[in-house]
């Protein structure tokens, strides 16, 4: 009876009993499901298959920022302190200023952390009107979309397994691996927030940044400010138009 469980684990008893009067065993079904009781086996439950938010709709490309808080990207990246125990980084950044709103570290964040982080840099510098992440766990959870929702962000999930879709958050998680996580070593959790701290500091007001003609991202968006360019929220495309201009020389497509 084993032996055909194992090779069987999503029939019952009755099938069992079916497999075994096939193989010349005289047995009855009540016998069985007394074996089967005693063995303590069990029918492994069905799990329910995950529906994912996401969709290439959704994508940096053919949904783009047009202006500064328009569309915020945020995802999480990981690293360890020197004693090899994790930690965890969430970063938000704004897509057409490429500022980096938010770097935030801890062992480990549940979603109603992150949610909390994005709550707080919504109320230092306003709603945006689109945030664009992946499907993890801490995106798609109830906890955060309730407080998205209750001031009016609009959620763009990207299709599952295509992390290139939110590339502005991949762009800045592969320069900040590069540039501090790779070169430095964290003694512990509040080391790694001092740092980060003093790194997000110096990527928005002293790096350079090859796509906003070597302006830091600070210094483009006070350009932006100064010069009026601000403009009022409104829909991403959804269908195709022909491409129009970014201030910075990339083309806008829809």
């Amino acid at each position: 009876m084993l032996e055909l469980v194992r090779a069987q684990p999503r029939f019952g008893y009755r099938r069992i009993w079916v497999l075994l009067r096939r193989e010349g065993w005289r047995v009855n079904r009540k016998r069985v499901w007394r074996l089967w009781r005693q063995q303590g086996l069990k029918v492994p439950r069905k799990k329910r298959k995950k529906r994912r938010l996401g969709h290439s709709g959704n994508s940096c490309v053919r949904r783009r920022a047009r202006y500064k808080n328009h569309v915020w990207a945020w995802d999480f990246i990981y690293d360890r302190t020197a004693d090899g125990r994790p930690l965890k980084w969430l970063t938000l950044v704004d897509e057409f200023t490429r500022e980096c709103l938010a770097l935030e570290v801890a062992r480990g964040m549940t979603a109603k952390a992150a949610a909390a982080v994005v709550a707080r840099v919504i109320a230092e510098r306003g709603a945006p009107g689109h945030l664009r992440s992946d499907n993890g766990s801490e995106m798609i959870a109830r906890a955060m979309q309730a407080m998205l929702a209750a001031v009016g962000v609009e959620t763009l999930y990207i299709e599952p397994g295509a992390p290139w879709e939110n590339g502005y958050a991949e762009s800045f998680n592969s320069k900040l691996r590069d540039e501090f996580l790779n070169a430095e070593l964290f003694d512990n959790a509040k080391h790694a927030q001092a740092m980060a701290a003093a790194w997000k500091w110096a990527y928005n007001e002293d790096r350079p940044h090859s796509s906003l003609n070597y302006l830091t991202p600070a210094e483009f968006s006070r350009t932006l400010e100064s010069s009026g360019l601000q403009v009022a929220a409104a829909p991403l495309p959804c269908a195709r138009r022909p491409p129009t201009s970014h201030p910075c020389g990339e083309p806008e497509l829809s």
